[in-house]
């Protein structure tokens, strides 16, 4: 039987549970859909990058004689259309459990239905899908360390290899078949990337040589992690929000390990996998709090404290090299996410979604269940057990992860000169002025007690 393969989150050959699942049906025909819906609100970073993972897939189908057929428009319309073309009698997928996705899946699977064909799922772009880890009463895991026990003990499948054999199709295969003509596949677009701005290497195979570089040094992963002045942490959410790995080829390979490293990378990997089940959840807490109280708290309007925050002019040295390292990387450490997020709601009093809508327009790894969630954590809105008074000292926060100021000289210009700055993280009034750069644009003691009073009166 000919099938489809919808590539959406999985742009590789290896270890796709889908792909083998579509190749033992028959003849398949590769595709991926270009959709507004997704395409429109993703920013340069990461249109940018799915362009050239999208390249980097049709390079790796064409070595087997096929290649990706790319459409462009509703998938609703697209997938049945190729299937149709196709003749196929089945559309393979792996399940989706995103707000916009898993809806879009059911249009399309309904579709489908309609004009007799399946779509079925296998797999997913997580080692235990959302939904799957519960407690004793069947419920979800509203705190992260009861779930990742859980989450461990239920464990998951071995990785599988991609397909050896098999047969393809290509968009010329498939004109007049089943009477409904031919598709109309599209280019890849070309994404012209702001200056100044330069993203890592796209593709299955740029992931697989990304982890191997940094199984090198994995061992010493749990005492450098938080470190952002060090080349210690993996650079693999890209490579995961793309889905040119597995998580499960990763954990295969931690299971192997022995060392701190490798359980606390563990870890990390399932906080991912935790807040994608909060979010399969509760949906709407993509864009609502996840603790609705919160909602009733006295915010701030965006305005020039929070463009100076956006283009790391807030003159807090910590706060700054994150925003700038933001714009020209697509990434940021995960440690002064947390700072920069941090000052934003407890420094400047704006809602976390400001923070979370800038971080998804330039984060080339830019996920919707980490990066909201993640916003709510540290904003104190969300699934963390501490309650709200944790906020964080931007200076104190420099001094303790970036002893050396080594992360600070990197990203802001004005302070790398050691010879001009002696202490990056808390420069005088003068050497700020010397060199051009702002003087702090809050007083953080001041403005973490309004926040606190504003918590307050909340409760």
């Amino acid at each position: 039987m000919t099938s489809v393969m919808w590539f959406r989150r999985d742009l590789r050959l290896a270890d796709n549970p889908a792909l083998r699942a579509a190749a033992d049906d028959g003849p398949v025909l590769p595709l991926f859909v270009l959709d507004d819906r997704l395409w429109g609100p993703a920013g340069p970073s990461r249109r940018a990058y799915l362009a050239a993972s999208l390249r980097s897939l049709d390079a790796s189908l064409r070595q087997r004689h096929a290649g990706l057929a790319v459409v462009h428009g509703d998938p609703v319309e697209q997938v049945v259309a190729a299937a149709r073309a196709a003749g196929a009698g089945a559309v393979h997928v792996a399940a989706d459990y995103g707000p916009y996705g898993s809806a879009r899946d059911e249009a399309v699977e309904k579709a489908l239905a309609d004009a007799g064909i399946d779509l079925v799922r296998t797999g997913s772009p997580y080692a235990v899908a959302p939904g799957r880890v519960t407690n004793g009463s069947g419920d979800p895991y509203k705190v992260f360390t009861p779930f990742s026990k859980a989450w461990a003990d239920h464990g998951w499948r071995a990785p599988v290899d991609a397909p050896s054999g098999g047969s393809w199709l290509t968009t010329d295969d498939l004109k007049g078949q089943d009477g409904a003509g031919p598709l109309h596949p599209v280019e890849v677009p070309d994404v012209d990337l702001p200056e100044g701005l330069a993203l890592p290497e796209a593709g299955e195979a740029a992931a697989l040589r990304q982890w191997e570089s940094f199984l090198d040094d994995l061992d010493a992963y749990d005492e450098q992690r938080n470190d952002p002045g060090k080349d210690a942490t993996s650079r693999m959410s890209v490579h995961l929000k793309y889905g040119e790995v597995h998580p499960r080829t990763l954990l295969a390979e931690l299971g192997q390990r022995r060392s701190a490293g490798a359980r606390s990378y563990r870890n990390e990997l399932a906080w991912r996998e935790f807040y994608a089940d909060v979010l399969a959840q509760k949906p709407e807490t993509a864009r609502e709090y996840l603790r609705p109280e919160f909602a009733r708290m006295t915010y701030d309007r965006p305005g020039e404290d929070y463009d100076a925050w956006r283009e790391g002019r807030t003159g807090f040295p910590i706060v700054d090299a994150g925003m700038r390292q933001l714009r020209a990387t697509g990434w940021m450490h995960n440690r002064v996410r947390m700072i920069v997020a941090s000052f934003l709601v407890k420094d400047l009093h704006l809602e976390w979604q400001h923070g979370a809508r800038h971080f998804m327009r330039w984060l080339v790894d830019g996920d919707l269940a980490s990066n909201q969630h993640g916003w709510q954590w540290t904003a104190g809105c969300g699934t963390d057990a501490a309650p709200y008074f944790r906020v964080f000292n931007p200076t104190s926060q420099g001094k303790k992860f970036d002893p050396r100021g080594t992360y600070v000289r990197r990203w802001v210009e004005e302070l790398a000169d050691p010879q001009q700055v002696p202490d990056p993280h808390e420069p005088d009034a003068e050497t700020r002025d010397l060199v051009g750069y702002p003087h702090p644009l809050v007083d953080h003691k001041a403005e973490r007690q309004e926040s606190l009073d504003r918590w307050q009166a909340i409760r």
